[in-house]
């Protein structure tokens, strides 16, 4: 399988600025793992977030160092809360004739006949899929079409996946991966809706405790000065 190509430069931890860094759109990093020691790494904003929208952290990308290229997967990235940009990337470098451990997302497709035409509610009860297998056996997502879904009482199990050759599923093959509940009654749904009776004269007896529990604790500090 063919890797995407991902170029890192060193970085000078004690000279380099991460902001300065960052505004120069550049995203700080970490490569550790087979055979390197940990290094302190920098890559582009551009590239990073083209590779990993490609990779996840699921497939090999080889990442050019000073001329060396080392396989690697990301496994961990962080991301600005606000402009989503990617703040920080770490990198795992590979034996790629040894097994990993993945959890590999699933992505489901298609239409399901319970929910367009029955009008009920699709529940995923597995959001990714934990495997072992050579790096190069990975993919990106597992895909499940849940067409399958023509009546609530049908169920998508692990058993019901196709799995990339080379891959060995690590969870029973009876685990649900998807369903479609019924629709909510017309009750269920007024009940949702009913308010939810409090005790108002609780909660302000049990504030009142804690400001006085407080205040305990804070006069032996009172007295020493």
């Amino acid at each position: 399988m063919a890797h995407i190509q991902l170029t890192a430069l060193p970085r000078v931890l004690k000279t380099e600025s991460v902001v300065a860094m960052r505004d120069n759109g550049r995203v700080p990093g970490n490569i550790y793992g087979f055979e390197i020691a940990p290094t302190a790494v920098s890559v582009d904003q551009n590239a990073i977030t083209k590779t990993f929208s490609q990779t996840g952290e699921t497939l090999v990308i080889d990442l050019d160092l000073s001329g060396a290229s080392h396989p690697v997967i990301i496994t961990e990235l962080q991301r600005d809360p606000i402009t989503h940009f990617i703040t920080h990337v770490d990198f795992r470098r590979l034996d790629v004739s040894k097994k990993i451990e993945a959890e590999i997302p699933i992505r489901f497709t298609g239409i399901s006949p319970a929910i367009k035409e029955l009008g009920g509610i699709f529940v995923r009860s597995l959001e990714e899929l934990k495997v072992f297998g050579k790096p190069d056996a990975m993919v990106h997502f597992i895909d499940v079409d849940i067409a399958v879904l023509k009546t609530f009482e049908d169920v998508i199990r692990v058993s019901d996946l196709k799995i990339p050759a080379g891959l060995e599923v690590a969870v029973p093959a009876d685990h649900a991966v998807a369903t479609v509940q019924p629709p909510r009654s017309d009750a269920e749904m007024a009940s949702l809706n009913e308010a939810v009776d409090v005790d108002v004269t609780k909660i302000e007896i049990s504030t009142e405790k804690k400001l006085d529990e407080a205040d305990a604790v804070a006069a032996p500090e009172e007295s020493k000065k």
